[in-house]
């Protein structure tokens, strides 16, 4: 193991992250009823140019209104991208009305650190001259050619920065690529389209502490589809993703889950192991296989997982 370690910066459940318009408040109310492990506010690309100012209102006011934390909900806000006007504005409000109620804070098409700095530098002054005890985190999300470019100095940026999502449609869109799905298989690629780029974002996340979130899969009357998407980002190591539709939320608990079988071999590894390290051993056998100090990390990532969705109840 290197001499340079970077441990997890925030540990959240986040197994389903449900994206609801803030410009409909009745959706909102619906959401932090749902069984999401984290919902996010968006001002960006679901509300249109002319919704936005009461958009952010409606996120102030829901932010206030709403228990959210006793309801065991996360609660986040996308704001507007950086080359937008809305954003500035997104961030004062945001944070200087309801600082103390939001958990973190989504920044879209992350192209270079400089757009992390930024957003935490307002974060880091609204806290300070509001008195404001919440640190409230950031997550990127990387949906751009440039992002991806840029990936693994972005995952290093800011003391705040907890998670990366891989925003698909958008990447594709600034890819170029040919394809019209969002999430979902291209017929014309001979495999997993967005294999290489979610597990590079993976790869970075896990280097420098942080949570790898996949993002939307668009065709929500294709729950195949959808969990077939989410089995493919859990096996490149992504730990939720996105729900866009409350159906969808389900679906991405299950996947996200450990199994019961998965804990129990999980449990019966580490209590192995460590019989076998009372006898001086540093490997061991479980049901004809070998298992050793790698079994055990991978034991214990189910099981902090299985504990934590227990202490969501």
């Amino acid at each position: 193991m290197s001499h340079t370690l970077f441990p997890l910066r925030r540990a959240r459940l986040q197994r389903s992250t449900l994206a609801v318009p803030a410009s409909n408040p009745t959706m909102i109310t619906k959401a932090a009823e749902s069984d999401a492990d984290v919902v996010f506010l968006d001002l960006e690309d679901a509300v249109a140019p002319g919704d936005k100012p009461q958009a952010r209102k409606n996120a102030v006011e829901a932010l206030n209104d709403i228990d959210w934390r006793g309801l065991g909900k996360t609660v986040s806000v996308r704001i507007n991208g950086l080359d937008t006007h809305y954003m500035y504005r997104d961030v004062v409000d945001i944070m200087e009305q309801a600082g103390d109620r939001v958990d973190m804070l989504l920044v879209p098409k992350v192209g270079v650190p400089g757009d992390l700095y930024m957003v935490e530098a307002l974060v880091n002054q609204i806290e300070q001259g509001c008195g404001l005890t919440t640190r409230v985190g950031i997550e990127a999300l990387i949906e751009t050619a440039l992002g991806m470019a840029n990936l693994e100095a972005i995952a290093q940026s800011g003391g705040r920065l907890e998670a990366l999502h891989f925003g698909v449609a958008d990447f594709a869109a600034s890819m170029r690529a040919r394809t019209t799905n969002i999430g979902g298989l291209n017929p014309h690629y001979p495999g997993d389209q967005w294999h290489a780029a979610i597990s590079r974002m993976v790869t970075a996340c896990r280097a420098y502490g942080l949570r790898a979130l996949d993002g939307p899969f668009g065709d929500f009357s294709d729950p195949e589809g959808y969990k077939e998407g989410a089995r493919r980002a859990a096996a490149l190591g992504c730990e939720g993703k996105w729900a866009i539709h409350p159906s969808q939320i389900a679906m991405a608990n299950e996947v996200f889950s450990p199994p019961e079988a998965e804990v129990t071999k999980a449990r019966r590894i580490i209590e192995e192991l460590r019989k076998a390290e009372a006898m001086g051993k540093g490997a061991a056998s479980l049901d004809g296989r070998m298992i050793d100090a790698a079994s055990e990390k991978m034991a214990n990532n189910i099981l902090v997982l299985a504990d934590a969705i227990e202490a969501r109840g």
